[in-house]
C-alpha cells in the first residue's frame, strides 16, 4: 500500500467514525502513541510493530487533516537526506555539514 492510499483510508475512517480532526489534539495523541511505542520497545514486548503502525497511522491522519501529500513530502525528504553530507561530531555522532566548515 502506498502512502496516498493509506492516507486516504485513514482519513475516510476518521470521518466515518467521527474521530478527532483537530491539529493540536492530534499532535498530543500522536505523542501518546510514540510513548507507547517507546515503552513496548524498552520492555521488549511483542507489540512493537503494532505500536509503530499506530504512530504511522496518526501521522497519516495528521497529514490528511493538514491536507499534506505525505507521500510526496517523504519522497522529497529522502532525496534531501541522501544528498546531505556529515562530519564526525562530538561523541562520534554525525553532524550535518550545512553551514559548517568540514573537518580537515
Amino acid at each position: 500500500m502506498d502512502f496516498r492510499a493509506a492516507q486516504k483510508l485513514v482519513d475516510e475512517n476518521k470521518r466515518a467514525k467521527g474521530f478527532n480532526r483537530d491539529v493540536p489534539t492530534e499532535l498530543c495523541l500522536l505523542q501518546g502513541e510514540i510513548t507507547e511505542l517507546f515503552q513496548a520497545w524498552r520492555r521488549a514486548e511483542a507489540g512493537v510493530g503494532e505500536e509503530l503502525a499506530d504512530v504511522v497511522i496518526y501521522a497519516l491522519g495528521l497529514a490528511g487533516i493538514l491536507q499534506i501529500d505525505l507521500q510526496s513530502e517523504v519522497e522529497k525528504k529522502i532525496q534531501k537526506n541522501a544528498g546531505r553530507r556529515y562530519i564526525p561530531g562530538p561523541n562520534g555522532i554525525p553532524v550535518k555539514t550545512e553551514g559548517r566548515e568540514e573537518a580537515s
